[in-house]
């Protein structure tokens, strides 16, 4: 009977250890918006791989590559950071492409659990998102969709590269993008 007892004991001990342990979750972000203007007009603004003039965010962007595959743009933010992200698929018939961020540069650095821990300029990590179009009959509906991780991976992050942190910036990133899209195509 000691011995089941000890047996038991031991597995619930790891699987308490298992479940507390975890590390981050997943997290999703889907922006919607209504332009009222026609898919073409739209996707005319938008399907330049190297060109997102159109997001008020962005400062400047350098491309490698046109819109195949692989294609590679650094953007340069308005606050000075930098995002370099690499095109997976880009399909005009569709009116769509995806893409992931492959480096970032740090915005600051803050000192977490004694280390020193650098901030990068969108507080996530492996981060992957698309864009698509949707003709609407002459309006068009834009759907950005992206899935990444907080910035930091390990178990309790600092507020700055939290879940919480990394949702707040995707959406603000989303949302400001959809919005001057919709006013530079309803002109």
């Amino acid at each position: 009977m000691k011995k089941i007892t000890l047996f038991v004991s031991v597995l619930l001990f790891f699987f308490s250890s298992m479940v507390s342990a975890h590390g981050p979750v997943r997290q999703k972000a889907e922006e919607k918006i209504t332009i009222n203007a026609p898919a073409e007009k739209v996707w005319a603004i938008i399907k330049n791989y190297g060109d997102m003039s159109w997001h008020p965010e962005v400062f400047n962007t350098t491309v490698k590559g046109d819109n195949t595959k692989g294609a590679i743009r650094v953007l340069t933010l308005k606050d000075g950071g930098t995002i370099t992200e690499e095109l997976k698929k880009h399909d005009d018939a569709k009116m769509s492409y995806a893409y992931k961020i492959t480096e970032m540069s740090s915005s600051k650095s803050i000192t977490h659990a004694g280390a020193e821990e650098k901030v990068p300029a969108l507080p996530v990590n492996d981060y992957a998102a698309s864009i698509e179009l949707a003709d609407k009959g002459g309006s068009t509906e834009v759907i950005w969709k992206a899935g990444y991780y907080r910035a930091y991976m390990n178990n309790n992050p600092p507020e700055e590269m939290n879940e919480e942190a990394a949702n707040t910036a995707v959406k603000a990133m989303l949302e400001t993008g959809l919005i001057n899209l919709k006013k530079l195509a309803e002109k």
